[in-house]
């Protein structure tokens, strides 16, 4: 291991001590299952915001986003940038309040639990529905990231994959178990403030070894179509090619995942003060703008590099700031440390989404499926025991998805995104704002989104193709939302005392 590595992994390790450290002070805190999966509803404004931008963003923000605009320009990463921007702001503009108050007012703990006392659905087919397609998306989605840390050391270090995979693993279930929520939404506050510092230093230095920003800009307009909005560069023809009106909706119905997201929704539910939101929601929505902004930013710097030498052309585009990462290291100690701190950011955003995911999915199995359907009145020892036994039960099948060292690390997260977007977002929005919704809407449009997402992605954009090929959440979330709709004003009218505390949150400002 030479000098740059060593300053490398100092940085890293440096880092992953602080994590299990927060994870140990908050398990002296951790009293119970409502501490363990809501942190008691004691959740800062600052933390509430930057803790659940950086569950949400995971490394798809270090690595995804600058991978597409270094390969086709400005147009893909720039229209998912919007929407997902846009969908940021009205998640928390007119859902998060209202859930916080909403749950707190049925005592809802988790996300399948809202929707199942929202509803009053007593045999609770609606809460194991939900808690089923939590499990279903999340699991896989954990096992991403276990993988793409086991990548980055494996990568950076020759470390074997499979031994990198299961300690990065055991470090993130390590500080999620013992301390829960509250060093799960702690961690990801550091962890975004990581993920900040590592893109500005990218953004700088790679800026500065490119030429400057005349030289990259020069180099974007040489490219057909590279920094156009309404027409895209392909790199295998080396021409322009056109953006249509559906392609652009299309994407921009990333947005629309928002409202469906459980690892977000759950940072609503805990907001210690609701009047607080509006901070949270600023805060939130700025990081997310500058971010994602400067992620795409920093693909056109990386293209740039490699038309100045300074990089060679990547085979894979998602490993840009890891590449320049490793340039920076080679300028000496204290620049290896720096670039530990980058690749530092790297694992953050990863590690701040597989901790949220563990607890989703650990909640919905232990709280919604065996309490919900075994209907078992446990203890609070018991509880908590089950809790973490049951998120190192996930976590154990995580690392065994993972375990193919080929696996697809970054795959699966649009997929997952539109498997919640759909079957939860519309029944989300119904829920805290329509009255006449009832439990027989929401069961059917769960079901209508989650499957309409299989039967789009696999079947029609594939047998028929065309203007049907476009991203799966937008029609699945369309036909989720009508479907709970019709299925809701032919059915009974939900009972007086649901319409009473409807109408009791609806009053809180």
């Amino acid at each position: 291991m030479d000098k740059a590595q060593i300053g490398i992994m100092i940085s890293i390790v440096v880092y992953l001590s602080i994590v299990v450290i927060i994870g140990v002070i908050y398990s002296r805190k951790t009293k119970n299952v409502g501490d363990f999966y809501l942190g008691g509803r004691k959740l800062g404004p600052l933390v509430t915001a930057m803790s659940a931008e950086a569950s949400d963003m995971s490394s798809w923000l270090l690595m995804g986003l600058p991978g597409v605009a270094y390969l086709t320009g400005v147009a893909d990463a720039g229209w998912t940038a919007i929407g997902l921007a846009v969908g940021t702001y009205l998640n928390w503009l007119i859902v998060a309040k209202k859930l916080r108050y909403y749950s707190d007012k049925i005592g809802a703990i988790t996300v399948p639990d809202f929707f199942s006392r929202r509803y009053k659905e007593k045999h609770n087919i609606l809460m194991i529905i939900a808690a089923i397609v939590i499990i279903v998306f999340f699991v896989p989605y954990t096992a991403s990231g276990f993988a793409a840390c086991g990548k980055l050391f494996g990568t950076l270090f020759g470390i074997d994959y499979h031994i990198a995979m299961v300690v990065s693993a055991i470090v993130i279930v390590g500080y999620t178990s013992l301390g829960g929520f509250n060093a799960a939404s702690t961690t990801d506050f550091i962890q975004s403030i990581i993920m900040t510092i590592a893109l500005v230093i990218v953004l700088v230095f790679g800026i500065s070894k490119a030429g400057g920003m005349g030289a990259v800009i020069e180099n974007a307009n040489s490219l057909p179509g590279y920094l156009g909005m309404f027409n895209t560069y392909d790199p295998e023809t080396g021409a322009a090619v056109d953006h249509s009106a559906l392609t652009i909706a299309s994407t921009m119905a990333w947005g629309l995942g928002y409202f469906g997201m459980p690892h977000i929704i759950l940072r609503f539910m805990a907001i210690e003060d609701p009047n607080k939101v509006k901070l949270s929601r600023r805060v939130a929505s700025v990081w997310v703008v500058i971010s994602m902004a400067v992620a795409v930013l920093i693909g056109i710097v990386g293209l740039g590099m490699v038309k100045a030498n300074q990089l060679n052309a990547l085979e894979d585009s998602e490993t840009i700031i890891v590449q320049i990462a490793d340039l920076l290291s080679q300028h000496g100690f204290v620049f290896a440390l720096i670039a530990g701190v980058i690749l530092a950011g790297i694992l953050a955003s990863t590690m701040s989404t597989a901790d949220s995911q563990l607890l989703a999915a650990s909640s919905s199995m232990s709280e919604n499926i065996l309490g919900g359907l075994l209907k078992r009145e446990l203890s609070e020892t018991t509880q908590m025991v089950i809790a973490r036994v049951t998120l190192i039960i996930i976590s154990i099948i995580g690392v065994v998805i993972a375990w193919d060292s080929n696996s697809s690390v970054f795959g699966i997260v649009s997929f997952a995104w539109a498997g919640f977007g759909a079957a939860f977002g519309p029944v989300m929005l119904l829920a805290l704002f329509w009255k006449r919704s009832n439990k027989y809407g929401a069961i059917a449009g769960m079901v209508a989104g989650g499957a309409m997402v299989f039967i789009w992605k696999y079947i029609i954009a594939v047998k028929v193709g065309g203007i049907f090929a476009i991203y799966e959440l937008l029609p699945a979330f369309l036909i989720g939302l009508i479907v709970n709709v019709i299925v809701s004003l032919v059915t009974p009218a939900p009972e007086s005392e649901i319409t009473d505390t409807f109408e009791e949150v609806k009053k809180i400002k």
